[in-house]
C-alpha cells in the first residue's frame, strides 16, 4: 500500500504568480519536501528530475563548455566524469548512473552513429523505456504512455522526410513492429493507441511552441483521468511535479498565453485537491 502524504501535499504552498513569474518551482521541491519522502518514493521522483539530466547530457555531448540544468540528479562533474569514461569504451554500473544514459553516450560517439539521428526524440524514448519498468503502476504507465506518444511522432517524421524509421524506434511491442513497417496513414492502430487520430493532427502543427502545448494539454488530461482516486500518495505529488514543470516551460515559451493557462490550472487544482471523507 502506497505511504500517505496528507501533510506534506496539504502543506505544499499554494501556487501563485509574482512578478509574471512562479514563485514556486520544481527546483524548490527538491530542496524543500525531497528530504520527507520514503526511499523508495524518492527514487520515483529521481525519474521526473532525470530530464533535467537528459537535457544536461546533450547539452555536453555537444559542448562540453556548456551549462548545465542544476535540477538534474546529477552534478557537472559528475556528468563529464562519465560521458568521458563512455568516451573512453568504458563501462559504468547502471547502479551510478542510468543504463539509458550510458547507451545514449555510447551511441552518440560510435562510428556507426546516423547523421539523422534524432538525438533528443531517441533519448526520449530510451527514457521512458527505462522508467516504464519502475515498479509503480501509475508511474510506469505514465511513462509507457509518453513512450508510444514519442514513438508514433518519430515515426511520423521519418516517414515525412523518408528515413529509415526502424532503429528510432523503441520497444518490441506489437505497436512498435506495426510503426516501423505500417504503410497506412495510421499505422494500423487506431484501436489500439489512445488519442492517435490527436496525436497526427497535432504532429502536422508547423509551429513548434503550439504543437508542444498541445501534446501537454493530452497528457494533462490523462494525467487528470488516471489519478482522479489519488490523494495523498505519491502518485499525486508525481503529477503535481509534472504539470508544475509545464507550467514553468509554457510561461517562459509564451509569456502572456503561459500566465493565461497557468490561472487556468490553478484554479482547476484548487477545486479538484478537496479532502476526501475517509480523511476528515
Amino acid at each position: 500500500m502506497s505511504k500517505s502524504y496528507y501533510y506534506l501535499v496539504a502543506s505544499l504552498p499554494e501556487l501563485t504568480l509574482e512578478d509574471s513569474k512562479l514563485s514556486y518551482t520544481v527546483a524548490d521541491f527538491k530542496t524543500e519536501f525531497y528530504p520527507y519522502l520514503s526511499c523508495s518514493d524518492q527514487s520515483l521522483i529521481d525519474l521526473f528530475y532525470l530530464k533535467f539530466d537528459n537535457s544536461n547530457v546533450l547539452n555536453l555531448l555537444k559542448d562540453k563548455d556548456a551549462t548545465i540544468d542544476e535540477r538534474g540528479n546529477y552534478s557537472l562533474d559528475q556528468l563529464n566524469e562519465f560521458i568521458a569514461t563512455i568516451k573512453e569504451g568504458g563501462e559504468i554500473s547502471p547502479k551510478e548512473f542510468p543504463s539509458y544514459l550510458s547507451q545514449i553516450i555510447s551511441e552518440y560517439f560510435s562510428e556507426n552513429s546516423d547523421v539523422n539521428t534524432l538525438w533528443e526524440d531517441r533519448l526520449a524514448a530510451l527514457y521512458f523505456s527505462y522508467a516504464s519498468k519502475c515498479k509503480n503502476k501509475f508511474v510506469a504507465s505514465w511513462f509507457d504512455y509518453n513512450l508510444v506518444i514519442n514513438n508514433v511522432l518519430v515515426a511520423l517524421i521519418s516517414r515525412k522526410y523518408k528515413w529509415d524509421v526502424a532503429q528510432s524506434i523503441v520497444g518490441d511491442s506489437e505497436i512498435c513492429d506495426a510503426l516501423r513497417t505500417s504503410g497506412a496513414r495510421d499505422f494500423g492502430l487506431s484501436a489500439e493507441v489512445d488519442n492517435l487520430d490527436n496525436i497526427i493532427k497535432i504532429s502536422e502543427i508547423s509551429e513548434l511552441v503550439e504543437r508542444e502545448k498541445k501534446l501537454d494539454m493530452m497528457r494533462w488530461s490523462w494525467m487528470e483521468d488516471t489519478t482522479f482516486f489519488n490523494y495523498f500518495t505519491v502518485e499525486k505529488i508525481f503529477v503535481f511535479l509534472i504539470q508544475l514543470e509545464m507550467i514553468e516551460r509554457w510561461i517562459s515559451l509564451d509569456k502572456e498565453k503561459g500566465n493565461a493557462l497557468f490561472r487556468s490550472i490553478i484554479d482547476a487544482l484548487k477545486d479538484e485537491v478537496q479532502i476526501p471523507a475517509e480523511f476528515r
